[in-house]
């Protein structure tokens, strides 16, 4: 107190932001913006089907052509069975939504970094949530499809029984794989652009590769193992199992393997991330 004067002293606060300092404060920080995962998510999906004459209908173009294709090659040509009485067709469809969630998924998952490297150059956040967002934009055109599916059953009338409500586990199974591989290419793409020419031409290889155009059991025993080291093999049995009645065979350690390798990638490719993802800005 100076001549009668009240001297005022203000504080200054500063609040630096700066990652997690612990596992636990990461994640609290990730679900805290979670809101912003589904806004980038929403925006992207309109952005994506704004000033289209078809609109959503083209999420449903991949698919119809997938099942059209493998029906005419494995079906027509090389004269594969179909499994447990369903028709080819819808035993091809039940593949192809994990599949095309799978494959979609990879290829948004794989990119994420690269396509928002504004983003990533400007602010921070946690950048899992760059993964994140673009899983979620492929599970929605993977709705869209399983719409079409349902549709499909009914023309056919090959409706699926209580085991149908298993079918969303192994949708996460997929989802689960192509975030578990999505890191890893993601962060090879930061430092190396030539992964992102690299994920189209190992998607499909890995298509032919899997369960889609034919069904698990056509593979020869000694080989069903090291086959069931593809996870997917696990997710599309399953969801062919929870759509047709059980009637695609699947083998007793197919599905345990499939998601201990899935497990197994996806809590690598998280360390692998959190680790590393402090110089993104620095290499993109």
């Amino acid at each position: 107190m100076r001549g009668g004067g009240a001297s005022v002293i203000v504080a200054r606060m500063e609040r630096i932001i700066e990652p997690g300092a612990s596992q636990r404060d990461y994640w609290r920080e990730l679900w805290q913006r979670r809101g912003l995962i589904t806004h980038m998510a929403w925006s992207d999906i309109v952005v994506r089907y704004k000033q289209t004459y078809l609109g959503l209908a083209w999420a449903l173009f991949q698919p119809v052509v997938s099942v059209i294709v493998f029906t005419l090659v494995f079906s027509r040509l090389a004269r594969l069975p179909s499994v447990g009485g369903a028709p080819y067709p819808l035993m091809v469809f039940g593949a192809v939504l994990p599949w095309q969630l799978f494959a979609t998924g990879l290829t948004s998952v794989a990119n994420s970094l690269i396509y928002h490297r504004d983003l990533v150059t400007g602010i921070y956040f946690p950048r899992l949530v760059l993964p994140l967002k673009a899983l979620a934009v492929s599970l929605h055109n993977t709705l869209i499809s399983l719409g079409l599916l349902l549709v499909a059953l009914v023309a056919y009338g090959y409706l699926p029984d209580w085991r149908v409500v298993t079918l969303p586990l192994f949708l996460l199974l997929a989802c689960a794989a192509a975030m578990a591989l999505g890191l890893w290419i993601a962060i090879l793409n930061v430092r190396y652009r030539d992964f992102q020419y690299l994920v189209p031409y190992f998607l499909q290889v890995a298509m032919y590769i899997s369960p889609v155009g034919f069904s698990t059991d056509i593979v020869p025993w000694k080989w069903r193992f090291l086959y069931s080291l593809n996870p997917m093999v696990g997710a599309i049995d399953g969801a062919r199992w929870a759509l047709f009645h059980g009637a695609a065979y699947v083998h007793p350690l197919s599905l345990p393997i499939s998601v201990a390798v899935t497990l197994l990638l996806l809590a690598g490719g998280v360390r692998y991330f959190r680790r590393s993802e402090g110089a993104f800005a620095d290499r993109i």
